[in-house]
């Protein structure tokens, strides 16, 4: 099976050479591809002088708008599955292997690396597992699918939800949203565990005032979905 990498990034010029090069040490089979979200740091030039594969949209999406076009991008080259995996060296390339073992073994179409089956690791803030917990439970009662770490952006689709999160993927905070679209268009979801890092160098998207627009936006957009479906 044909697998893909996807990285969005932005502003990760500390961390990038890091992240490929556990990719290359734990799955050389592997394809990849770095999405640059219009990074005003030296991300750009690392990749360049590193020889890395990557696209730089024109203009700043989102992390959604990355990881959109990296799917897009594995339509566009035929892969079998598209594995995301943010660029700040939080996830661990390790653990791709195992993400992937359920669709190789068609026994799901959505798998998702979640840090609180061990929980060892990484485990976020106090606040932030709350939040965790109650978009957790928002999706089981309107979706019936149970996924515990359902902000984890450490996870594989198969050729499936490759076209259809090409098609359809929100622009901000998507994790949440595309399990409840996963669960909606009636795809298997799994979880296995993994272990995550504490990000090193560069600092969070979501802080402060942003966690409460994160916790207000995502549960309005799983309320959407289930108007919709």
């Amino acid at each position: 099976m044909k697998l893909l990498i996807i990285i969005p990034v932005y502003n990760e010029e500390h961390n990038i050479e890091k992240v490929i090069t556990q990719l290359k040490k734990y799955v050389p089979y592997a394809d990849y591809i770095v999405v640059n979200d219009c990074s005003n740091d030296n991300t750009v030039s690392v990749c360049k002088e590193k020889g890395y594969h990557y696209i730089s949209l024109p203009v700043n999406l989102g992390i959604g708008g990355g990881v959109q076009a990296g799917y897009h991008y594995a339509i566009e080259h035929d892969y079998d599955i598209a594995v995301q995996m943010d660029g700040d060296g939080q996830h661990d390339a390790k653990y791709i292997e195992n993400i992937i073992k359920p669709i190789v073994d068609e026994e799901a179409d959505i798998v998702i690396g979640s840090r609180f089956i061990l929980k060892q690791g990484f485990q976020s803030s106090r606040l932030r597992r709350m939040g965790i917990n109650f978009l957790s439970m928002l999706i089981k009662i309107c979706s019936g699918t149970r996924v515990k770490d359902v902000t984890s952006g450490f996870r594989a689709v198969n050729r499936k939800f490759i076209k259809i999160y090409s098609e359809e993927y929100s622009q901000d905070y998507p994790e949440p949203e595309a399990i409840i679209a996963g669960a909606f268009y009636k795809g298997r979801i799994k979880e296995v565990p993994v272990i995550m890092h504490e990000r090193e160098a560069g600092s969070s998207s979501i802080h402060s005032w942003k966690s409460i627009y994160y916790m207000i936006k995502v549960s309005i957009a799983i309320f959407t979905y289930r108007l919709k479906f």
